[in-house]
């Protein structure tokens, strides 16, 4: 299990380890062209490739997507029934690809509310690739931060019922193991197309250090040149986790 940003300092340098995007923008990009919301989230998934593609070529480890929030199933239900039609399609699809390429793919959420199909396809899709060794991409479906914190919580008394009776045991290193991505580091870097400002209840837990980096591209057009622009953002963040600016410069090898 990586340790949290809250209790350790993380070794971290000029490239991400894990970036975490929110893929946003896509009915937006096609109401702009005169086109069903349904076609950009249709042509949101080619920027999926892309970035996989930039992703394992570029030396980062961990790639996590908010693909669908708990949220969503308040949109229109034929975009909601799009959205998962996409989904199975891209699991029939991209998995042959992914395996190719070294790429695990991992599934993190409520999965419970999806049909059977998708299930089945998500189950055999992550045992394909769990033997990889390239780039870990995770896709966040029907998943929430607060949700993912209270399924951690409830787990943890679950398997440690003598917790209810001493809370003041209750920490960080007891609930972290339980929480839906325990086994990756948090992210260094996310990433939020389509002009909005805010993380909308998407890894809220291990958000907690992560840099911030906000674009008005929509994500249908996102691609390499714009990854690289978020990272060249990202290696002139200072990343304090707490410290002072002249603690970091005493620690630089160059000090």
């Amino acid at each position: 299990m990586n340790h949290s940003s809250t209790l350790s300092i993380p070794e971290t340098d000029g490239t991400p380890r894990h970036i975490a995007i929110i893929m946003d923008g896509n009915g937006r990009w096609a109401t702009r062209r005169f086109m069903p919301r349904t076609a950009g989230h249709a042509k949101g998934v080619q920027a999926v490739r892309r970035v996989v593609e930039y992703c394992g070529s570029n030396g980062i480890d961990y790639l996590t997507l908010f693909a669908f929030s708990s949220e969503n199933w308040r949109r229109p239900q034929e975009e909601v029934s799009l959205l998962m039609k996409l989904f199975v399609q891209a699991l029939e699809k991209e998995v042959s690809r992914l395996n190719s390429n070294q790429v695990r793919l991992r599934v993190v959420g409520d999965l419970s509310p999806l049909e059977p199909y998708l299930q089945k396809l998500i189950a055999q899709a992550e045992a394909t690739t769990a033997g990889n060794t390239g780039l870990t991409l995770t896709i966040a479906a029907n998943y929430g931060g607060r949700w993912d914190i209270m399924q951690a919580f409830r787990a943890l008394m679950k398997a440690r019922p003598d917790l209810s009776a001493n809370p003041d045991q209750i920490s960080e290193a007891e609930l972290s193991p339980y929480l839906c991505m325990n086994w990756a580091p948090e992210p260094d870097l996310f990433i939020r197309t389509g002009g909005e400002s805010r993380i909308s209840n998407f890894l809220i837990w291990q958000l907690a250090y992560t840099e911030l980096y906000f674009t008005d591209c929509y994500w249908p057009d996102f691609g390499a040149a714009d990854m690289d622009r978020a990272i060249q953002w990202y290696r002139g963040r200072e990343r304090r986790f707490g410290r002072t600016s002249a603690q970091i410069a005493d620690e630089s090898p160059s000090s």
